[in-house]
């Protein structure tokens, strides 16, 4: 069994853990405070293929496996989790969605500019009174002619502000379940289309999170992905590979808390000696560093059996719950081994933790995933 990465795998690795820190490193924490990041910075993320690695060659894309772009989140992670929830929701959900459902002429028209990063996409499921029971959604889709009317809500949107694509999930037809669900696809700009102010967050700050609002928002049939009331049935496939390599992006957050923390505590001197030395603080670090690196193991498997065409219906969610849950354990610990310094703002520990918790939510709950995996049990 060869737990090594190909050889292309580590000069992706190498590549996106050189643009993270030329290009993310110096402005994390500006962004954070700034609650934003600068637009270009998307255009020079979609220069490096990362916008597109998951969409084939043919639709402008890098072509690339769950495992690469898992590969490519840790990375981005590890300097600022808003703009990496951002290539993350971008990629594992919106451009996601249109190469399950979408048909050849959708793919054609829209994924190019995607995977380019001339324009970042958005994926809107959850609304105000729908997350974990997304299959509860309100929104509505009526056959108008040659067009859908879709009026509605959706609430804590990543990429809302800033999208050029918006994939939106609506009820066209009444079903138990999520039958009667249909997915569209929709321009900036549609008359109808609109977006709430941006939420303030404990983490994940730079990202913009909205709501996206559909009044009498006109829909051309064309933009119709999938099947009539059968849309739902995609959402579930994209929901599980977002799973398995958003667990990557819990790496990120437990990588960087690990380096952050056994760095001070090689400079910091207490009783006359580096914190290093003591037997607490080296218990502490073995314990964090031994969580990263199963948590690293979870989220590659899940990945790699993506990449083979295996069900991932408990790997998937095993990683996501695992990975997340250890990601804010280990930030918290990282804060401890700093102590009063790692409470303060201008240090990353406290920022990694605010980022972190948010993958315990996200994308499924921890408690969903713990039902998920019992249900394979």
């Amino acid at each position: 069994m060869d737990f090594s990465l190909p050889e292309e795998y580590e000069m992706l690795r190498d590549t996106a853990r050189k643009f993270a820190q030329t290009h993310i490193a110096p402005h994390a924490q500006q962004w954070d405070a700034d609650a934003n990041y600068p637009d270009e910075i998307i255009g020079k993320l979609g220069g490096q293929g990362f916008m597109g690695i998951l969409v084939p060659q043919e639709y402008g894309g890098s072509g690339g496996t769950h495992t690469m772009f898992a590969i490519v989140l840790e990375e981005l992670a590890r300097h600022d989790g808003g703009l990496c929830l951002a290539v993350e929701a971008h990629n594992g959900l919106c451009c996601s969605h249109i190469l399950i459902g979408g048909n050849e002429a959708q793919k054609k028209k829209y994924l190019p500019a995607l995977a380019a990063g001339e324009q970042i996409g958005c994926w809107c499921l959850t609304e105000p009174s729908s997350g974990s029971d997304a299959a509860a959604m309100k929104s509505r889709a009526v056959r108008d002619g040659d067009h859908y009317v879709l009026n509605g809500t959706k609430q804590f949107i990543t990429n809302g502000e800033r999208a050029g694509a918006y994939v939106i999930m609506a009820r066209t037809s009444e079903g138990e379940g999520g039958r009667g669900v249909s997915a569209f696809v929709v321009e900036r700009g549609t008359p109808g289309l609109s977006t709430g102010k941006r939420e303030t967050k404990l983490g994940m700050r730079s990202s913009d999170t909205v709501q996206v609002i559909m009044d009498n928002l006109r829909v051309p049939k064309e933009n119709l992905l999938g099947k009539e009331g059968e849309g739902f049935n995609d959402v579930k496939k994209v929901l599980e590979g977002g799973r398995a390599v958003i667990s990557a992006m819990s790496i990120g957050f437990a990588r960087g808390a690990v380096e952050e923390a056994v760095r001070y505590a090689k400079e910091r001197i207490a009783f006359k000696q580096p914190i290093i030395n003591l037997q607490a603080i080296q218990h502490k670090l073995a314990d964090m560093a031994t969580q990263l690196e199963a948590g690293r193991l979870l989220a590659y498997q899940a990945c790699t059996l993506m990449d083979q065409g295996q069900s991932t219906k408990r790997a998937a969610p095993m990683a996501k719950l695992f990975c997340s849950e250890m990601a804010t354990r280990v930030c918290m610990d990282a804060i401890q081994v700093l102590g009063g310094y790692g409470y303060l703002s201008e240090y990353n520990v406290e920022r990694y933790m605010r980022d972190a918790k948010l993958i315990e939510i996200g994308e499924g709950t921890s408690e969903v995933m713990r039902t998920l995996v019992a249900r394979t049990l």
